[in-house]
């Protein structure tokens, strides 16, 4: 019997390739979808029919709270934010804080997720003071739709978003990850849902994600392990 994986897009290619090579070793297949974080929360919440579930920790926190996931959560792998502009666009000095700032002021127009990093850069830009100035630049992506595609059309000239996102993507310029002054990283987790029909098999897939073995395609996809495991 088929297992079902919801994600966020985060994730999305990462986690397809790994049930790929799930379903070539152990011969179990592993259908995966993927949608924006709050929307996979929201199905979730729904009791949509699934068996794992994968978002950033705090989401998955959430979703154990209210008992929509059993209480065993697994890190999978984590992520800084990066910085991309179009294809062929002049490069960005983004090697220091103050540089970040300066590029972010330059930009006609940003745009970053709805996500933890969205969160938690429209923070930094409310206490460096450039909120307000910048928020009418601000292009919020619609669900599903990843930042680095937009920057890839011309439709913003700035975009910032999880690694793992924009690595994989045409069209786009990764200038590299914020500075680890700024820097902010997001854990993503797994975890078995509540509503699970096959628990001991959602729970051998979450051992493989986390498994050594996908360290390196972890990597290739900008992101890396995650510590925490399942008991």
């Amino acid at each position: 019997m088929p297992l079902k994986l919801l994600s966020s897009m985060a994730t999305r290619e990462l986690l397809a390739e790994l049930a790929a090579m799930y379903r070539d070793h152990v011969g179990t297949t592993v259908i995966c979808e993927a949608a924006g974080g709050v929307d996979v929360a929201k199905r979730v919440r729904a009791a949509e029919q699934v068996d794992v579930v994968v978002l950033a920790s705090t989401a998955i926190d959430s979703l154990i709270a209210e008992r929509w996931l059993r209480a065993e959560r697994i890190d999978l792998a984590k992520s800084g934010i990066a910085v991309a502009v179009r294809r062929g666009a002049a490069r960005l000095a983004i090697g220091s804080e103050e540089e970040v700032r300066a590029a972010v002021l330059a930009a006609a127009s940003l745009s970053y997720s709805t996500g933890p990093s969205g969160v938690y850069l429209e923070q930094m830009f409310e206490r460096w003071g450039i909120l307000d100035a910048i928020r009418t630049r601000i292009v919020v992506p619609p669900p599903g739709v990843p930042v680095g595609s937009l920057v890839a059309s011309g439709a913003v000239e700035l975009g910032f978003q999880q690694l793992s996102e924009l690595s994989s993507l045409a069209g786009i310029d990764v200038q590299g990850s914020l500075p680890a002054a700024i820097q902010c990283i997001t854990v993503f987790s797994g975890a078995v849902a509540s509503n699970c029909a096959d628990e001991s098999g959602a729970r051998a897939l979450l051992q493989y994600l986390a498994s050594p073995e996908s360290a390196a395609i972890k990597r290739r996809y900008g992101m890396e392990s995650s510590a925490r495991g399942m008991p």
